[in-house]
């Protein structure tokens, strides 16, 4: 006969998004530190100069169709 092989259920996941710089808990994604701050804000320049950069290159370099 087959033996089935049946998974555990696995237990519910406490993990947040932000963690306060004090706080002891250990699931967490971001900390809340000025290096995040920094990192975060360095990232959203970036995606923002691409934005304008495309937008821009396709006012410049568009086809006329």
């Amino acid at each position: 006969m087959d033996k089935k092989y049946i998974d555990k259920k696995q237990g519910e996941e406490d993990i947040e998004l932000v963690k306060e710089e004090k706080d002891p808990k250990k699931n967490y994604i971001f900390q809340k530190t000025n290096i995040t701050k920094t990192g975060f804000i360095i990232i959203l320049v970036a995606l923002i100069l691409i934005v304008i950069g495309i937008t821009f290159s396709g006012a410049i370099f568009g086809s006329d169709v």
